[in-house]
């Protein structure tokens, strides 16, 4: 395992046949060609369809879209758009890059609305890990310029209408103490340990970005992380709500960083659950 573990990779040996999958569709070329897999339902649908980005996790130097082909396929059969995202990755490719490339996906998705039946009104995001903290930069920086970046379709908004973080870090500057390979990965990523690089390390921290504007914001946690300490999540809910954005914990009493079995199936439901009270229209 590593710090930010990536969610377990499940392939898909073949897809169900009620979705249709676009592999490797190119959403940016800036430092190098960034893809995501896009899951759709099959069924033709005259209202267009509610849209989630998924993040990978694994300490922003590993993982890959593949390890979330499985849960966008779930929530494709939900009436969703599942997007499974690739982006840069440390040590290449250093703190802010990752997030600038979250943003780039979500504008792709905006830009290409119509082609995927994508209500651009409605596109939440779901991470693990190190994902997790992406997507909640996602719900709490839309608009801050230095996480634009230089990517395509500049003209439409990079903004998500809800999250859910699993078990991502959310203030660095408190990171080392409680996990077992923070100082091994996060100087990889932010260009040096804290003492060094301090202020990226706050730059990068989302606890420091949480306003009033924040997207309503799931955090999902095990007590018995490891990697990533559990009152990481505690912290920015608490922030959140204090902020008067809709947010919640869900706590799983004794699991680790990254869900399995029972606790995965609990993590799955609550997350679709957040999505449908968020992104499906209200009948």
């Amino acid at each position: 395992m590593h710090f930010l573990f990536a969610p377990l990779l499940l392939l898909l040996a073949q897809a169900p046949d009620n979705v249709v999958i676009d592999k490797d569709v190119e959403y940016s070329a800036v430092g190098s060609s960034q893809t995501m897999d896009i899951v759709r339902p099959r069924a033709a649908s005259n209202v267009p369809r509610p849209a989630v980005l998924l993040v990978h996790g694994g300490g922003f130097r590993a993982g890959s879209k593949e390890g979330y082909l499985s849960l966008a396929t779930s929530l494709a059969e939900r009436g969703y758009v599942a997007a499974t995202v690739n982006y840069r990755l440390a040590p290449k490719y250093q703190f802010p890059a990752a997030v600038q490339d979250v943003k780039a996906a979500v504008r792709f998705l905006r830009a290409n609305a119509a082609k995927y039946n994508i209500d651009a009104n409605h596109i939440g995001a779901l991470g693990g890990s190190a994902g997790g903290h992406l997507v909640l930069m996602l719900g709490l920086t839309a608009g801050v310029p230095e996480f634009e970046g230089t990517g395509p379709n500049r003209d439409q908004s990079s903004a998500v209408q809800c999250v859910v973080d699993d078990y991502g870090p959310t203030d660095f500057t408190q990171s080392y103490a409680k996990s077992v390979d923070a100082a091994e990965v996060l100087p990889l990523w932010l260009g040096g340990d804290l003492v060094h690089e301090r202020p990226t390390h706050m730059r990068a921290s989302p606890l420091n970005w949480v306003t009033p504007n924040a997207a309503p914001i799931l955090a999902i946690h095990g007590t018995a992380d490891t990697y990533v300490a559990y009152e990481q999540s505690l912290w920015i809910i608490e922030r959140l709500i204090a902020a008067g954005v809709p947010a919640e914990l869900e706590t799983i009493t004794g699991a680790g960083h990254g869900f399995k079995g029972a606790d995965a199936k609990r993590a799955d439901e609550r997350a679709f659950a957040w999505f449908d009270k968020y992104l499906k229209p209200k009948r």
